[in-house]
Order: C-alpha cells, then sequence, then structure tokens
C-alpha cells in the first residue's frame, strides 16, 4: 500500500508509552500517522528539563481510505490498543477541519506551537520554563513576539519578558 495523503482520518487509542512502537508499526505497514505532540517543561529532582509529550495522550490519529485499506489490521497492530468506534464496530471519522488545524500548527517534527493570539490583559500559563504551569497577565508585546508579563509572586508584582512561545491562553 502506497503511502499517500489520506482522504479520512481516524482515531487510535494506543497503549500506554507505545507511542512511538505503534507509530512506527503503522507506517511501515502503508498508513499515515499523525501524532501532534506538545512542549513542556517537567521537574525532575532539583532541574527542570524539556520534554514533549502527546497534545492527546493515549491517542494518534491514523489517515487511511476506509474502503481501500485493510484497516482491520490497526487493532491488531503491535502498540495499537483499537481504533476508536461508537457504533456497529465500524471506525468513526475525525472532522477533516480538526486535522487541518492541528497540521497547521505544527511544524515538521509535529510539535504544536501555540496560538499566538495574546492580547495585553489576557491570562496566560508559561507551558516551559522554571515557571512552567504559573498563571501571569499580559503587560505588552513586542514585535518580535516577546511579550512582558506581570506575575503575583511571594506578595509582589514581576515584571518579566518571555517568548509568546512559552505561553498559552491560561
Amino acid at each position: 500500500m502506497a503511502n499517500v495523503t489520506p482522504q479520512s482520518w481516524f482515531l487510535a487509542q494506543i497503549k500506554p508509552n507505545c507511542q512511538n512502537v505503534a507509530k512506527r508499526n503503522l507506517q511501515r505497514q502503508g498508513f499515515n500517522v499523525f501524532a501532534p505532540m506538545e512542549r513542556i517543561t517537567r521537574r525532575q529532582s532539583d532541574r527542570f528539563v524539556g520534554a514533549k509529550q502527546l497534545l492527546f495522550p493515549g491517542y494518534i490519529f491514523v489517515g487511511f481510505e476506509k474502503d481501500l485499506s485493510p484497516w482491520r489490521s490497526i487493532n491488531s497492530t503491535y502498540g495499537v490498543n483499537r481504533l476508536v468506534s461508537f457504533r456497529s464496530g465500524e471506525p468513526e471519522q475525525v472532522p477533516n477541519s480538526l486535522i487541518t488545524g492541528l497540521k497547521s500548527r505544527c511544524g515538521d517534527d509535529d510539535v504544536i506551537y501555540p496560538e499566538l493570539d495574546l492580547t495585553p490583559g489576557s491570562k496566560v500559563r508559561f507551558t516551559s520554563g522554571p515557571f512552567a504551569d504559573f498563571v501571569a497577565s499580559i503587560e505588552t508585546i513586542e514585535p518580535d513576539q516577546r511579550a512582558w508579563i506581570l506575575m503575583d509572586m511571594m506578595g509582589s508584582t514581576l515584571r518579566m519578558t518571555a517568548s509568546a512561545m512559552q505561553l498559552r491562553s491560561a
């Protein structure tokens, strides 16, 4: 089966910690796979570590033509639990607009970039760095997508700068 751009996308539930195994095995069978990721910061012992995780943990998108592909083999692919289906045992198609929207926000490595829909006064959450998961408000935004942030910390307001890529609407 040739690896062509699919007309339809479906959702596959994967086994825990098997996204790379499932993706590799599905691609070997000729299926298109889209696994959008997001960058996160985790605290590991006494330091912060950058990592990537699935945007929808436990799920990846698989693209194929339902009438032309041996899609039932996906359910027995190593690393995959099953294709998501709701009625009659047939997989449910994911709206193409969802996939198109996600792909338009992803780079070549399938890492999704945050929407740069930030305005002064809006609440944002840091997605990476030592302030990961802290909530702050935007004071101003520079033309180079740097943002001046106001964050309440230990009873005082801290003014700092951050890249818009580190922020997401809270």
